[in-house]
């Protein structure tokens, strides 16, 4: 866990641009965006995959989808719409083994994604 890039942004061993904070989720805007807003949720418990998320983790991951909506609507997107996405492993793009949302908003998104 001590290579997790998320642990050390929710510990402020590096810096982030965090737009939403609870005791359990933080929220960030992503270094690449791809949309007009692009921030990544994420709890602040380590769970590395989708793989990974317990009987446990029902609220904690209940939370991520709360503040991406809260988030959508503080910006403005929540009656146009937003897309909220994870990924789970390597070949589906997951590239920070720390569970984590894309909220992304503020342009067209087609479907299917690429």
């Amino acid at each position: 866990m001590s290579e997790d890039l998320f642990l050390k942004i929710i510990n402020r061993e590096i810096p982030a641009d965090i737009v939403y904070e609870t005791d359990s989720v933080l929220a960030f805007r992503d270094i690449n965006p791809q949309a007009p807003l692009h921030v990544l949720v994420i709890p602040k418990t380590h769970i590395r995959t989708i793989n990974d998320i317990g009987a446990e983790h029902t609220a904690l991951v209940g939370e991520l989808f709360t503040a991406a909506a809260a988030i959508a609507a503080e910006h403005g997107y929540a009656d146009d719409g937003y897309r909220v996405v994870m990924n789970c492993n390597e070949a589906a793009g997951q590239t920070v083994f720390h569970i984590h949302l894309h909220l992304l908003a503020g342009r067209s998104l087609s479907w299917p994604p690429g």
